[in-house]
């Protein structure tokens, strides 16, 4: 088994070198940093220790603390170029070294470049510290497609208020990166919030909120509070009355379920 510090080559090693060597030094063509040197080439399987002070990336990702953010990069071009074995061994070398700081750059790469299997690690990542995650850089920086995809989950281990005052920060960093209104920026990932959960009480503040910035269309706060004006979740989608695994319960969800009576 690899240790902490060593990566694992797989597949053919002959052919991946040989690929890297017409990118690498290339000034028209090399996304990576200028290596003299690849070395003889290693059997598939063979451990390298990852020695500190040598360039990134290399075949085998020669760094001692390489980030996640750098190995993202490499991902890119190698999705790019079409260097499939380093795009795995990207692909794995992410997934290991996963953290709440750079989940969600690594979500938005994997739905960038149709990384399905890294999509999912991703999602399953942010559905286990989700309070976390929607305090970082990352994702505040998510595209509104990426962010409707992580809000449709029904497994997000945060309260639906905590949300709602996550996508409001998201999408006020959106209106000013991009310059467009609050409401233009979020339209997308808005749709997939969950109103119909929040209190009568919360839902009260969220719209006095939301006269500020017009962050949530009116008839969606409306539909919610029908949905508690006839104690039932008809006329309202049925996942936007739907608890996530974070929710915290309120008196009025038993009234939610279109299955009660």
């Amino acid at each position: 088994m690899a240790g902490p510090c060593s990566a694992q080559l797989q597949g053919e090693a002959a052919a991946f070198t040989a690929a890297l060597r017409t990118l690498v030094n290339n000034p028209q063509f090399s996304p990576f940093p200028s290596m003299a040197h690849l070395g003889a080439p290693m059997e598939a399987g063979e451990h390298v220790p990852l020695a500190p002070g040598l360039p990134f990336p290399s075949v085998a990702l020669h760094v001692h603390n390489v980030s996640c953010l750098q190995a993202l990069e490499v991902l890119t071009s190698s999705v790019e170029y079409g260097l499939q074995d380093l795009c795995k061994l990207c692909i794995r070398f992410i997934k290991d070294t996963l953290s709440v700081e750079q989940v969600c750059e690594a979500l938005q790469a994997a739905v960038t470049y149709g990384l399905a299997d890294l999509q999912q690690h991703c999602l399953a990542f942010i559905e286990g510290c989700t309070a976390a995650v929607v305090r970082t850089q990352g994702f505040h920086e998510l595209s509104d497609v990426v962010l409707a995809r992580v809000l449709r989950s029904d497994r997000l281990a945060v309260d639906e208020l905590d949300l709602v005052q996550a996508v409001r920060e998201w999408a006020h960093v959106s209106s000013a990166v991009l310059e467009r209104p609050v409401p233009e920026v979020a339209a997308l990932p808005v749709r997939e919030l969950r109103l119909p959960l929040l209190a009568p009480n919360e839902l009260a503040t969220l719209e006095s909120h939301n006269q500020r910035d017009l962050l949530i269309p009116v008839e969606s706060i409306a539909a919610a509070w029908r949905a508690h004006a006839l104690r039932k979740g008809s006329g309202v989608p049925s996942h936007l009355c739907r608890p996530r695994r974070g929710t915290r319960p309120r008196d009025h969800h038993r009234h939610l379920d279109p299955h009660t009576k």
